[in-house]
């Protein structure tokens, strides 16, 4: 048995999210495809985020495993398993693993990053969202700040069965906002993150910037203390802005899985 870890990036919009799904076409199941032809072997494969519908990735880390009695280097493998996959994913990086590296459970944090276009866009449209309203940077920048820690995000989370244990309570590192030109770019770096809570999060800040809702608001949401006048739900911000930026793991050693940086988002 052969163990890999792959790291690719890919455009979201057709497809319905990272993990495979009966009856829907999806990132996973692309790369399923790809790696069991080039293989001509079952493949286990498993990412380092689930990432949503629409929703991209500049650097997605996976496993790959295959009891294959072929012989290719990493550097032949990006090659054939691109040649396979669609146009809109792409293998950047294939490298051998320990036996038992796992890229979900094996990472300490990801990282999230969220476009946010003051104005329309003909060109990225697919990769931003256009907010038509004034936003004011310094006070989601403020509010911002205030995710760094550990909180009880339950307000921002989205019911799904099949991540009903999942805990509620997310250390997040690092929660920031850059303002370059007419775009505004919120990255979070967090241990996990929940259903949809980078997205809803997204949508407080705006209701933020636009003055919708006081700053003063957010630590009692911060603390699982939801509120009946604050439809977090309905302010979910669209998938087309997000993307899955960096995954970390530990310092590398000899024959580890090392972490990527990618730092640039599309647009």
């Amino acid at each position: 048995m052969k163990t890999f870890r792959l790291t690719l990036e890919y455009d979201g919009t057709k497809y319905s999210g990272w993990q495979e799904q009966k009856n829907a076409r999806t990132i996973m199941g692309q790369l399923r495809k790809a790696a069991e032809e080039l293989f001509a072997a079952p493949a286990d494969l498993g990412g380092a985020g689930r990432t949503d519908a629409g929703v991209h990735a500049l650097a997605q880390v996976a496993h790959l495993r295959v009891d294959s009695s072929k012989a290719l280097t990493p550097a032949r493998i990006v090659r054939e398993l691109n040649d396979r996959l669609p146009a809109d994913i792409a293998v950047l990086e294939v490298e051998a693993a320990p036996a038992r590296f796992h890229a979900r459970h094996d990472a300490l944090t990801r990282t999230y990053v969220y476009q946010i276009s003051a104005r329309k866009t003909a060109f990225t449209k697919k990769y931003v969202w256009w907010v038509r309203d004034h936003l004011d940077a310094a006070a989601m920048s403020q509010a911002a700040a205030m995710l760094v820690g550990r909180h009880d995000f339950s307000c921002f989370r989205a019911v799904d069965a099949a991540r009903a244990e999942e805990s509620p309570i997310v250390v997040v590192e690092r929660a920031e906002l850059e303002v370059d030109g007419e775009l505004i770019l919120f990255r979070i770096e967090a241990s996990h993150f929940l259903w949809r809570m980078v997205r809803r999060v997204v949508g407080l800040l705006v209701r933020i910037g636009t003055g919708q809702v006081a700053i003063e608001r957010l630590p009692d949401l911060l603390n699982g203390r939801c509120s009946a006048d604050l439809d977090i739900a309905a302010w979910t911000a669209p998938a087309s802005g997000l993307f899955l930026e960096q995954v970390t793991y530990r310092s590398p050693r000899p024959g580890a899985p090392r972490s990527r940086q990618r730092r640039s988002p599309v647009g």
